[in-house]
């Protein structure tokens, strides 16, 4: 048999430990992104998230070893690819994407990178001097011409479509123009919680634009429901409230004289009498024709 490293033994048990511990758990992919890069990532989600790397082979023993006590957290092995990492939270899914995508920054192209959009140069000035750059631009693609003493870009180009390799000549250039198309950053290729695994197109949204709609849907659903009279505990209130103003309006209508409407009604009458005493001041007597000067 083999022997094993006890190292290995204690780094399996502590990202069991890790993994059962939280409520929240996801694996993420960690490569490429540079020390002081990731050093700022952890500090910002510091107290909140928990990050730790590992070997894959030892991820996938320790979630297997939680699958016991955890129903389906041996799921994220399917996720687990590159250089990756536990990730371990309280926080839910969607909030921990959010965090996880704001801590995203753009950095300059070396070359042999995928685009993960189009890659795109736009018309308009460049901060270059008239002279061979222009050639170096158009080599790789960009319409670029001297126009009033200026290097300027014709046309707006898609130098690298979504999912192509970029050049290494092309990344060379877009540094030199100032455009930084790769996306620096912790992604996160699934999370589990509570007996459910979440994937990135799914957790990709705008909370509050998701709020927004929420609360939206929650006022059409109270409209709804007192427009057909659905009593509940939400609706009992205004409903209440709607029928008491409409017996108060149809016996005001009506002239049925009762404690909440008498005042309301005498009040009325008064106000009929005065307009009336008004069209016919020399039938009306002195007292009345006081009350109207």
């Amino acid at each position: 048999m083999a022997h094993v490293a006890k190292w290995k033994y204690n780094e399996v048990e502590e990202l069991k430990n890790l993994i059962m511990e939280n409520k929240v758990v996801g694996i993420a992919q960690i490569g490429g992104i540079p020390g002081p890069q990731m050093q700022h990532m952890r500090s910002n989600l510091r107290g909140n998230v928990f990050i730790r790397s590992s070997k894959n082979s030892l991820i996938y023993r320790a979630l297997d070893d939680a699958e016991g006590k955890t129903k389906g957290i041996s799921g994220l092995k399917d996720f687990v690819s590159g250089q990756s990492a536990i990730i371990a939270t309280e926080m839910n899914p969607f909030r921990l994407y959010g965090q996880l995508k704001a801590t995203r920054t753009m950095a300059p192209a070396k070359g042999g990178e995928t685009a993960t959009s189009d890659i795109e140069v736009k018309a308009g000035d460049t901060p270059f001097k008239p002279g061979p750059i222009v050639g170096e631009l158009q080599k790789v693609g960009i319409p670029a011409q001297i126009k009033e003493g200026k290097v300027v870009i014709k046309t707006n180009k898609v130098l690298v479509k979504e999912g192509e390799k970029i050049p290494r000549e092309v990344a060379q250039m877009l540094t030199r123009l100032e455009i930084f198309p790769v996306q620096i950053g912790i992604s996160l290729n699934a999370v589990f919680e509570e007996g459910n695994l979440f994937k990135p197109d799914v957790l990709d949204i705008d909370i509050d634009e998701f709020r927004l709609k929420i609360h939206q849907a929650s006022f059409n659903a109270l409209t709804l429901a007192l427009e057909t009279a659905w009593v509940n505990r939400e609706t009992v209130t205004p409903l209440i409230t709607k029928a008491h103003q409409d017996a108060f309006g149809l016996a005001m209508e009506l002239g049925i004289i009762n404690k909440e409407t008498v005042k309301h009604i005498i009040a009325k009458a008064h106000r009929n009498m005065m307009a009336l005493a008004s069209q016919s001041k020399d039938a009306v007597d002195e007292d009345l024709k006081k009350m109207l000067t």
